[in-house]
């Protein structure tokens, strides 16, 4: 369909004498307003000028009267119309008003018509209408519309009736009523058909205002309207000065965008001219020109008063000029940048060109080919054959590509990786034990396994004359120092110090690399290890080894099987580089947590050295060698004026940080000393500046005034000054040393740091800190005592247990259920796992045939037994633990009393051995209950405890055991010995019982770890039960119990 500028050229190609016209017209004009005063003089002139921007030309000098240009009689213009356009008319009298109150609406959807401008509109959808108006057109008739804007969409969630109720009109429900009742009587000055039969092309002329009143039809749409006429009005000076004001601003408008003027001479060559005396045509007319929204322009149409009208359209040219300033200003800063770059781009290429010419600069490619062939000379040398063909076929690739080639980037960035790495080159290595001991020592305590381990590689080495990669991990319980001690590692060998974690790590790429071929490729951590570096025999430190993830994108584990393999690893091949790259010297060191997440064939390949964390002792020394310091030093602390007691310091190990390592005990005394350094500034304390050598402004001052004297001195020429100004000199000299000297001291106190640039001055008493003190300082102790019974009852043991984040001391709680119908039966509770559950109901069938055995052989009397309590009898609690405790103890002492009188004592068992477990329900609870627990250790607890219950025998208070029992009473080996034995010791336990196979383990320990320990080493449960059960409660005497032999059970 041909847009609108087509139907302007075609409706007037006819109009050639047109302008000629006009300027007869215009010329009528300025010799009326040269009649008139300087004002009327002054808006002609204006008007000139507009004519001048629209037009582009002066009018000339013409004679022909202004009627023909006031559109033509009735009469004259039906002759000279064809083809429904008018060739010299450029308004159409509509005639008188009464014959056209029933007109068809056009619907506008932009902006309304204006009387006197002219307008296209495109009817598409509406045959009705459009063969209305070609049939008017076909006879030869003015056809005459009603041009009505369309109203705004209603916001959502308002209907259309509300709209206009907001809109504060009358809503008229009929088919007009989204139409706004105020628009403009049209004359359809030329008619061009459309595509189809129900759309056309109109140019539409405004003559004057109209409001609809009703509607007749519906298709098409046609209204009864009423001719609206301008309100009378007096020409005063105010509305003289609107109208040279709409004016001048026009003639801004059309200086300050080209744009406007097009519009306007478009409006002239259509309407002929605009009268100044007209005041409603030229209002119109400016209205017209303006981009205001649609809205606003009805609002004007629907004006009435001139005046007002013109008030408004003046306010609306204002908006108008200024938003053509604010474009012109964005223009000019747009283009000013614009021109300002392109300047800077052309000088820089004429000065590249010059500088070319004159030799002083190469090009960026050659630049680069430069810089990889020099790297590359320095490294070749150790550099395996295959790398060097690859690297001189990646030269000569890059040099015949452009630099705008994608390629070209992708080989520079393969070269820049390539020409990187440390092909073959090593850092010295020290094997000097005696200073590998030291750094070790220095920074970390206890820990000897790993100690005696490196010590170990580092003699080999020293004997082999190189060194070679090993694999070790290093696992146990968080905050021990296992990422640190790596650290310390690689500067006892004085290797090179790399670390990536692998926690969480789903994809191979990062251990293997990306294809090339991958937008963005990289290589894997390896190789960005050596090139960080810049070493082939580094220590790199594989963190959290143990939670490795798998996704979609493969499995890093089984990418770290080549990895860690010493022999494979020595021609590891990553992805991005496709060449083998040598890892066999560096000395690969793992840390984990736990091995149960680790895969076998990985876990294969690792030397595994366990680190089970701090006893007592070494925490108690970690803290006042390491910890208590650095403390210090971060929270600005000087030397001497604070100092945590003994007291306070055993309290935060064992109520407040009770862990395997010392990270949180670090935080707890990083917490007491900011506390301290809050008191310190409160109590007045001082900082001094200090220069960067270490000296306050005073010592400056000092040294300035003892340098000036001793110039002075000089200078005088004689002896007596000599002699004079030596004393000063010397004695400033003393003072200078005396605080170097001090500043060096100070420097060594605090790890040989740098001197800092602040000293604190306290003058007040040292601060010490109590375990009284401790609650204002950290909060409450979150850990109780382990121990809940400082006299265990009946059914109530304490065992050992191991967990991540080291040992722990577990009770095991045996109860009798009363009146449960489910005799015979066992119930569990405690969060407990598969394993655990498994073993109580082992420790279940072995404690009930261990009692059947022990009651039928007289080892146990029968009425040594508790009876079944009936159902009003209430199960024992931990309150009536002596009563219990002190009964058994009388029972089990008294070994030549009657059988009479052990009935008096306890009541009778039923009849039957074994009656116990068969005649009621058991209930085994493990607290806490929150917490989950899982393991085969706790047989020997679990037997213990229903054989305590059945004997109502209490176990003796200061022994916890361990160990896993089976059927017929073996008690197997366990894990954590270690971590047990701290557990036991921070519990207050003295007699501990470990199965026989983990003796050679509890020897191996450091004997302050196992000292005011009792260890019994047990191979079957009749020992345990010698030590727990059979114990003498005054003396506890147990090298009879070893010395005995394990009797035999009937399972």
């Amino acid at each position: 369909m041909r847009n609108s500028s087509t139907l302007l050229r075609s409706a007037f190609a006819r109009r050639g004498t047109h302008l000629q016209q006009q300027s007869a017209l215009w010329e009528l004009h300025r010799a009326r307003y040269s009649t008139n005063d300087d004002s009327n003089r002054e808006e002609g002139g204006l008007l000139n000028k507009i004519w001048r921007a629209g037009l582009g030309q002066k009018p000339k000098d013409s004679s022909s009267s202004s009627s023909s240009a006031a559109g033509g009689s009735s009469s004259s213009s039906s002759s000279s119309r064809s083809s429904g356009a008018s060739s010299g008319d450029a308004l159409v009298p509509s005639g008188p008003e009464r014959r056209h109150h029933k007109v068809f609406v056009v619907e506008l959807s932009r902006k309304p018509l204006f009387p006197g401008i002219y307008t296209p509109v495109i009817i598409s959808k509406n045959e009705a209408l459009v063969k209305e108006i070609m049939d008017v057109k076909k006879q030869g008739a003015h056809a005459y519309v009603g041009a009505f804007l369309k109203r705004p969409e209603p916001p959502l969630g308002m209907t259309a009736a509300a709209a206009v109720a907001a809109a504060g009109e009358t809503e008229v429900r009929d088919a007009a009523s989204h139409l706004y009742d105020i628009g403009t009587f049209a004359q359809v000055h030329t008619v061009l058909a459309g595509d189809s039969a129900d759309s056309a092309q109109l140019l539409l002329l405004g003559h004057r205002r109209i409001r609809k009143t009703g509607v007749i039809s519906a298709d098409p749409l046609r209204v009864h309207v009423d001719h609206l006429r301008d309100e009378s009005y007096t020409s005063d000076d105010i509305l003289k000065a609107t109208s040279m004001e709409i004016v001048n601003t026009m003639r801004d408008l059309l200086q300050l965008n080209p744009l406007y003027g097009e519009q306007f001479r478009t409006l002239l060559s259509l309407t002929g001219s605009i009268d100044l005396q007209d005041m409603s045509r030229l209002v119109d007319a400016a209205a017209s020109l303006t981009s205001a929204d649609d809205t606003t322009l009805q609002t004007v149409l629907e004006t009435l008063n001139v005046p007002e009208r013109a008030r408004l359209v003046l306010g609306l040219l204002k908006k108008e000029v200024e938003l053509c300033k604010l474009q012109a200003d964005i223009r000019e800063q747009v283009e000013g940048k614009i021109v300002k770059e392109q300047r800077r781009m052309l000088l820089m290429e004429q000065l590249k060109s010059i500088k070319k010419e004159l030799g002083l600069e190469r090009d960026d490619k050659s630049a680069l080919l430069q810089r990889f062939q020099a790297r590359w000379d320095e490294r070749k040398a150790l550099a395996p054959p295959d790398v060097a063909r690859a690297v001189q076929e990646e030269l000569d690739k890059l040099g015949g590509l452009e630099p705008v080639s994608p390629e070209f980037n992708i080989t520079r960035t393969y070269l820049d990786w390539l020409t990187s790495l440390p092909w073959g080159a090593t850092t010295q290595e020290l094997f000097d034990l005696v200073r590998a001991k030291k750094v070790l020592d220095d920074d970390h305590y206890g820990l000897e396994d790993v100690k005696d381990r490196i010590l170990e590689f580092i003699a080999v080495s020293h004997l082999r004359g190189s060194a070679q990669g090993k694999i070790l991990c290093l696992v146990g319980p968080p905050g021990v120092g296992k990422t640190s001690i790596g650290r310390s590692i690689a500067h006892a060998l004085n290797r090179k110090y790399y670390r990536f974690s692998v926690g969480g790590l789903h994809d191979v790429a990062e251990i293997k690399g990306h294809r090339r071929t991958y937008v963005g490729a990289m290589p894997g951590k390896l190789v960005q290890c050596l090139k960080s570096t810049q070493s082939s025999n580094p220590l790199v430190l594989i963190d959290e080894v143990d939670k490795l993830g798998r996704g979609h994108s493969g499995d890093p584990a089984s990418a770290l099987l080549e990895l860690l393999d010493p022999e494979q690893n020595a021609a590891f091949t990553d992805h991005y580089l496709d060449l083998p790259l040598d890892l066999s010297k560096v000395l690969f060191v793992c840390t984990a947590n736990s091995l149960d997440t680790i895969p076998g064939p990985l876990l294969d390949r690792m030397e595994v050295i366990r680190l089970s964390g701090y006893a007592q002792d070494e925490k108690r020394a970690i803290a006042r060698r390491y910890l208590e310091p650095a403390a210090a030093a971060d929270a600005g602390v000087p030397p001497g004026s604070v100092s945590l007691a003994d007291d306070a310091l055993e309290a935060l190990i064992g109520e407040y940080c009770r862990e395997a390592g010392v990270r949180n005990l670090k935080k707890h005394v990083d917490k007491v000393y900011r506390k301290v350094a809050l008191q310190l500034v409160r109590a007045g304390a001082k900082v001094i500046r200090l220069d960067e050598e270490g000296k306050t402004p005073q010592q400056q001052q000092q040294q300035g005034e003892a340098a000036v004297e001793a110039g002075a001195g000089s200078s005088s020429g004689t002896a007596e000054a000599s002699t004079s100004t030596s004393t000063p000199s010397s004695t400033s000299s003393t003072a200078t040393n005396t605080d170097s000297t001090t500043t060096t001291s100070t420097a060594n106190s605090t790890s040989s740091k740098p001197a800092p640039k602040v000293r604190v001055e306290y003058d007040g008493p040292p601060i010490t800190v109590h375990r009284a003190q401790l609650k204002d300082y950290v909060g409450q102790a979150p850990f109780a005592k382990d121990k809940f019974y400082e006299s265990t009852p009946p059914g109530v043991v304490m065992g050992l247990a191991w967990t991540p984040l080291g040992g722990a001391t577990l009770y095991v709680e045996a109860a009798r259920v009363a009146g449960s119908e489910a005799r015979g039966s066992l119930t569990t509770t405690g969060q407990l796992g598969d394993v655990f559950r498994e073993s109580a109901t082992i420790a279940h069938t072995y404690a009930r045939n261990f009692l059947a055995a022990r009651i039928a052989d007289g080892t146990i009397p029968a009425g040594a037994a508790a009876s079944s309590p009936s159902d009003d009898t209430p199960a024992s609690s931990p309150s009536d633990a002596t009563t219990a405790s002190s009964s058994s103890s009388a029972s089990s002492g008294s070994s030549s009393s009657s059988s009479g009188k052990q009935q008096q004592q306890q009541p009778q068992l039923p009849s039957g051995p074994g009656s116990f477990f068969s005649s009621g329900a058991l209930h085994v609870h493990v607290p806490a209950g929150a917490t989950p627990k899982d393991g085969p250790s706790a047989g020997c607890t679990l037997v213990t405890a229903l054989l305590s219950l059945a004997l109502d025998r209490p176990v003796r208070p200061d022994l916890a055991m361990t160990g896993e029992v089976t059927l017929t009473g073996c008690v197997l080996p366990i894990g954590g010995v270690k971590e047990k034995v701290l557990a036991a010791r921070r519990s207050g336990v003295k007699v501990v019982v470990f199965p026989e196979g983990n003796r050679p383990e509890y020897e191996e320990l450091a004997e302050d770890i196992k000292q005011g320990l009792e260890p019994h080493f047990v191979s079957s449960y009749d020992q345990v039960f010698k030590l727990a059960l059979e114990h003498d409660s005054g003396s506890g005497n147990a090298d009879k119990a070893k010395q005995e032999a394990p009797l035999s059970t009937s399972a």
